[in-house]
């Protein structure tokens, strides 16, 4: 899993106000969410929990081992957020949670019509060609646990602040910064389904085609000139559509997925890291470290001998 980004700590409850050691909750409601901080202090297995509204919750400290659409369990992490759709029950364990270790979770309940809303705003307003083939922006769970982005993890951070404060305008902060929180996650959710159909179908849309095309060029210079051609938008355009669908620029993009081929390579400690380096695209192998060590956290040298062992 990528590199994750923190969320700020969260005061825990003092212990004369706990209700309960395992899955303590605090609950801060506003008009269109709800904010629930969790907390457990000692060891627990196969808790159930269920919320009526989709859900997104992200790790504070500690961890968690989740059982999820029937899916095989993992370990749930500080740094990381999972998204739960409404009525779906997760089964979750505490394996080190303790008085001195407690683990806490918070997790944001969004009301089903407010994301239906937000929804409607982006395919009336940014869908163009593949609203008509049938990809309308719609909130999906082929990838519901991710480590937080530098972007998710500011957003939730000023949601719990927002949540939590006696700001009498605390509704419209909220909604402000919920509204990008969904575009965000949508937008990365639409990116893995467009991914996934663009190998089989590369002409069902321009952004089947341009995504194909740099797959198939990955190891080549990819000039966005040539892509914003191939989308036949102007360079400018071009930018803007892609960040629009996508919420990453195409050199982002283009960087994330040679870094997922960079480490496929440098599982062969036959390879040497300049030659990973340049069979991705990348010209300057010091560029290469820098970007590698900055999405990943360490460097692609450290990343290689973690399999010598």
């Amino acid at each position: 899993m990528p590199v994750r980004n923190f969320l700020r700590k969260i005061d825990l409850t003092h212990p004369d106000k706990l209700d309960t050691l395992v899955e303590n909750r605090r609950v801060f409601n506003l008009e269109n969410c709800e904010l629930n901080v969790f907390e457990c202090y000692q060891q627990t297995y196969r808790l159930p929990l269920t919320f009526n509204d989709f859900v997104i919750t992200s790790m504070v400290r500690g961890k968690k081992i989740m059982h999820l659409f029937d899916k095989p369990e993992f370990a749930y992490l500080p740094g990381e957020s999972v998204i739960i759709p409404a009525n779906e029950t997760m089964v979750i364990d505490f394996p080190e949670a303790t008085t001195e270790t407690p683990s806490q979770c918070i997790a944001l309940a969004v009301d089903g019509s407010y994301i239906n809303n937000t929804l409607q705003y982006l395919n009336t307003y940014y869908n163009t060609e593949e609203k008509n083939s049938g990809n309308d922006w719609k909130l999906q769970f082929n990838q519901y646990h991710f480590a937080n982005d530098t972007e998710i993890a500011d957003l939730i951070n000023k949601l719990i602040r927002v949540c939590s404060s006696a700001d009498t305008a605390k509704n419209i902060f909220a909604d402000l910064s919920l509204k990008e929180l969904l575009i965000r996650l949508v937008q990365s959710q639409h990116l893995l389904q467009i991914e996934s159909e663009s190998a089989a179908n590369t002409n069902h849309s321009r952004l089947h085609y341009v995504l194909h095309y740099i797959h198939d060029n990955l190891t080549d210079k990819i000039s966005v000139d040539v892509l914003s051609r191939k989308a036949y938008l102007s360079r400018n355009m071009f930018f803007k559509w892609f960040k629009e669908q996508f919420g990453i620029t195409p050199l982002e993009y283009i960087n994330r997925e040679r870094i997922k081929l960079a480490k496929q390579l440098l599982a062969d400690n036959n390879n040497s890291i300049t030659d990973v380096g340049l069979q991705c695209g990348f010209t300057d192998v010091n560029y290469f470290v820098r970007l590698f060590k900055k999405t990943e956290g360490i460097t692609p040298g450290t990343y290689q001998h973690s399999f010598k062992s």
